[in-house]
């Protein structure tokens, strides 16, 4: 897997993901009219269980990164909407195969699948089908919404019979072992029948489970599986998958503490009826809770009556062992150089926690590991994504000269000798928004003779900057104004070198 999502929190562990995508010709402000319609059945009510189902919408989704699906299955795609204009009957047979088509993408992992067509009229529109929706237009749709609903609950059927399945799964010792894609050649001739394996099958199918259970919104039932899954992986130091079960029960905590969410007012999510509000019925956070009898296992070691588990371990993690957990197990990510990307996402996460802890120091070393964490050949648009990221994340926990600093490398990505159209415009922008964390306004009345805030080497070279980006944007107007300020509030600490303008391009002199 290559490809981060810079955007990932904790509480994505209980979300199914759900791919929406055009198919053939459609407008894109057409196609993100309705997307952001489809978006915003964000979480469902499923009838008759009262449980919650929370949706995770991507509009474009790397195939690669879907055959980690077993290893944590909310990144597994789930289901798929496709928008597409037809607006004649002869098109509908090419447009029907080309659904098909992108079906076939995600097939081995998708639950259920719907096609919105929009344009065509008549008796081939009249025909009542479940995975098919007809509309006249784009405009008269009403009823979308209560379409994705079902679309939603459809998928929950499927979602709560492969949990029973998994959860109650009578073939003895004979467990499927789950792999990430890098592993399955380093299995090619294990002896299946010792010890050592059937423990790493148990352990890998008892944390899928607590990621099924904690998706279809049974979190007291996930934390009890991912205890058990550590108990059963750390045994035989199935380090990888270790710690996917740490990060489950981190994800599964942090739901029990934050029903509102980790990701900010944009993602933040009301409590499911049957996650947080239910387990604050019953559960105190930290108290003595069920876990592991062994005598409670099946023969294959998943037993799907986690009630009778009673024991001797904590069910939800304390706000601080969280923390701990986020920490071993990224150390156990880090030993993996083709897991860069979850090690990556679960720092992020882990950061995402802490700002709410108000912790920002233990955040600020999750994101200095971050820094460094190696994802081979990244584009210069990965590039600029990730520095933003750290920026936006630095500025989270309140460190407002290192998200200045990163900011500003994001600035500098922009414009990239490498890049055959470099982008003076974003360059510029971001540019602008580093200012605050330098201490720098662009309003010459905040500056007094005598008193001087922040490092003027770095404002200067910043202003120059900012010089150079406009011109080059093609505002020597915008570029002569910036100077003038430079001159005017700078002046003092320019050395005589510094008096003449350097017009060397910026990527040299960063």
């Amino acid at each position: 897997m290559s490809v981060p999502d810079y955007m990932q929190c904790a509480e994505d562990h209980q979300t199914v993901l759900v791919v929406v995508q055009p198919v053939g010709i459609v407008p894109e402000d057409q196609f993100f009219r309705i997307y952001k319609r489809i978006v915003s059945v964000s979480q469902v009510t499923i009838r008759d269980s009262q449980r919650v189902l929370f949706i995770r919408y991507r509009h474009h989704y790397p195939p690669e990164n879907n055959d980690w699906g077993d290893f944590q299955t909310h990144r597994k795609v789930v289901g798929l909407i496709s928008v597409t204009s037809c607006t004649a009957a002869k098109e509908w047979a090419q447009t029907s195969d080309r659904f098909h088509g992108q079906k076939e993408v995600f097939g081995s992992t998708l639950y259920d699948s719907r096609l919105l067509v929009f344009g065509l009229q008549g008796e081939l529109a009249e025909q009542q089908r479940t995975d098919v929706a007809f509309y006249p237009s784009y405009e008269d749709c009403p009823d979308v919404e209560k379409r994705v609903e079902d679309f939603v609950e459809s998928i929950f059927i499927v979602l709560e019979s492969k949990r029973l399945d998994r959860a109650t799964d009578k073939s003895g010792d004979k467990i499927t072992l789950l792999c990430v894609p890098f592993e399955k050649k380093d299995f090619v001739g294990l002896d299946t029948d010792s010890r050592h394996y059937k423990k790493r099958c148990q352990g890998r199918m008892r944390k899928h489970v607590g990621d099924l259970c904690l998706q279809a919104g049974m979190l007291q039932d996930a934390l009890v599986h991912y205890h058990m899954a550590v108990e059963l992986l750390r045994s035989v130091n199935d380090f990888l998958w270790l710690g996917a079960a740490l990060e489950g029960l981190c994800s599964a905590s942090v739901i029990f503490h934050y029903p509102g969410g980790t990701a900010g007012k944009s993602g933040a999510r009301k409590p499911g009826v049957s996650s947080a509000a239910d387990a604050g019925k019953r559960h105190r956070p930290g108290a003595q809770e069920v876990l592991i009898d062994p005598g409670a296992l099946t023969t294959n070691g998943i037993s799907a009556d986690t009630s009778t588990e009673i024991g001797r371990a904590k069910n939800c993690l304390s706000q601080e062992d969280i923390i701990d957990k986020y920490k071993e197990a990224i150390s156990y990510y880090g030993k993996y150089k083709s897991a860069g990307v979850i090690e990556l996402e679960a720092c992020i996460k882990a950061v995402r926690v802490l700002a709410i802890q108000k912790r920002a120091m233990e955040a600020s070393e999750f994101l200095q590991n971050a820094v460094y964490i190696n994802l081979g050949q990244l584009s210069e648009e990965e590039k600029i994504q990730r520095y933003s990221v750290l920026s936006e994340l630095y500025e989270l926990i309140g460190f407002h000269r290192k998200s200045a600093f990163f900011k500003r490398v994001a600035a500098m990505q922009c414009v990239a000798p490498t890049i055959p159209e470099p982008g003076w415009k974003a360059c510029y922008k971001l540019l602008l928004e580093t200012l605050p964390g330098y201490s720098l306004s662009l309003d010459p009345k905040d500056f007094s003779k005598g008193t001087h805030r922040g490092w003027a080497a770095v404002q200067l070279r910043l202003l120059h900057e900012l010089v150079y980006a406009s011109r080059r944007m093609g505002n020597p107007g915008l570029s002569v104004r910036h100077l003038s300020f430079l001159l005017q509030t700078m002046l003092d600490f320019l050395s005589d070198q510094g008096k003449t303008w350097d017009s060397k391009p910026l990527h040299t002199r960063f």
